[in-house]
């Protein structure tokens, strides 16, 4: 694998620590501010619509730009966004950040979440500079590297942010994140990225510099079973949004927030163990199996690490869950990067980000409220209490597990009828065939229109 992939690869890292650190900070930060569930399923709800919302025109970036370029530039908004939530922080009415449900606090969250989002660049940029600057029969392994820099990140984030917010609250994480902003732009200037961009052929109109998300569904529309790809991670996600709404207020419940922090990067080093290993064996023949068994496997965990109150048995399910995370991930990009035309990737994959992420607002706002007004009742003095409570426990950290054990039920259901359907084996069995066209063809992959 090339130099500057690699180059990139640490230049993202040190992006990915930032604004994941900004998020988690945040999160922990508010919850501890508050005390309220229904801030932090706020917080995980708008990071999942700007996330939603922005990945069409994200990805338009990317395709129309040199990636490079598309990846400086989300340093610098994010380094403006982080300058003016410091400003917020500096001019604070007295109290303001202790209403769960006042404008000042909000306006703070959405000014650093926008800073979060503005990474979100990169992410798209990413897996399409594996598909120029890797050997196809390479990516999956690169893939696994990218989910290695991504569990690195993760260590170091929670680490982190666990430990500023005890320390300097986000005062302390504003001023660390605007120095390491800084930093992977002045970084990213001085690696030279040969893109190889393609002009237009000859005879055929030039691809509109738009977000062109007609022409967009059309491609994807032409390969089988690929929406039904999208649709299935969006399903997951609907029940990942599950995770990030509550599993931060479940660990804290359990835990201090230091603990809790050191806890995360602990565990984190199961991306990187897991990266490590895709980076060595790749994924198989076929990596739309390896995901959807990933699947099956996370899912009956999460059916199981809430039944009891226990750091230790919420500590062996997340390790499970981040060491398969980077499987189900680096399967999607490699399919994606085999089956998509290179000069449409940017906006398939903003595509994806967009549609993927857009259920998990819904869960997470719902889930918030939902888990706060009902189910922590509901386990505590009311029927799910009288039902179950004698072995599953009461209380309001009992009412969060319940949630997450349901989750898991439903997600094991949806992957065993994902197994089964005919657009599993259609889009299988286009990724097999275009595998074989491009062995035939000396590995060069074949030219598709914009």
């Amino acid at each position: 694998m090339t130099k500057p992939f690699h180059l990139i690869l640490a230049n993202n890292l040190v992006a990915n620590i930032t604004n994941f650190t900004v998020w988690f900070a945040l999160t922990f930060w508010v919850f501890i501010e508050t005390r309220s569930v229904f801030a932090t399923g706020m917080i995980a709800g708008v990071y999942l619509v700007f996330t939603a919302g922005f990945g069409f025109w994200l990805g338009s970036i990317v395709d129309h730009n040199p990636k490079k370029l598309a990846m400086m530039g989300s340093s610098v908004v994010s380094f403006a966004f982080y300058g003016l939530s410091l400003v917020m922080l500096l001019l604070e009415p007295e109290g303001a950040f202790t209403d769960p449900y006042g404008w000042y606090l909000w306006g703070f969250v959405f000014l650093v979440m926008l800073g979060v989002i503005a990474g979100n660049i990169r992410s798209i940029a990413l897996p399409t500079l594996v598909t120029i600057l890797i050997p196809e029969d390479e990516r999956d392994k690169a893939n696994g590297l990218v989910g290695m820099v991504s569990g690195i990140g993760f260590l170091t984030t929670s680490v982190i942010s666990g430990f500023l917010v005890a320390w300097g609250g986000m005062f302390a994480t504003v001023l660390l994140a605007l120095a390491l902003t800084l930093l992977a732009f002045l970084h990213l200037h001085f690696v030279h990225i040969d893109e190889g961009r393609t002009e237009a052929v000859p005879g055929e109109p030039a691809a509109p510099k738009t977000v062109d998300i007609k022409g967009t569904i059309s491609v994807i529309a032409a390969v089988p079973g690929l929406f039904a790809l999208i649709f299935f991670a969006t399903f997951n996600n609907f029940l990942g949004g599950v995770f990030m709404a509550l599993l931060d207020a479940y660990g804290l419940s359990l835990v201090s927030v230091e603990v809790w922090g050191l806890l995360f990067g602990v565990l984190s080093t199961a991306f990187i163990v897991s990266g490590i290993i895709i980076s060595r064996t790749g994924l198989g023949k076929n990596p739309l199996k390896t995901l959807l068994m990933v699947n099956v496997i996370t899912w009956s965990v999460c059916c199981v690490f809430t039944l009891q109150s226990s750091i230790w048995l919420l500590a062996g399910g997340m390790f499970v869950w981040m060491l398969l995370g980077p499987y189900a991930e680096a399967a999607e990009h490699t399919t994606l990067q085999k089956v998509v035309p290179l000069e449409r990737q940017g906006r398939v994959f903003g595509f994806a980000q967009s549609i993927e992420q857009s259920a998990s607002p819904l869960t997470a706002f719902l889930i918030g409220p939902l888990t706060q007004f009902y189910f922590i009742p509901l386990m505590t003095d009311g029927a799910g209490a009288d039902a179950i409570g004698s072995w599953f426990g009461t209380g309001p950290e009992r009412g969060i597990a319940l949630v997450f054990t349901l989750a898991g039920v439903f997600g094991v259901l949806v992957t065993i009828l994902a197994f089964n359907s005919p657009q599993y084996r259609q889009l299988s069995a286009f990724y097999a065939r275009s595998r074989d066209d491009d062995d035939a063809a000396g590995g060069a992959p074949a030219a598709s229109p914009a």
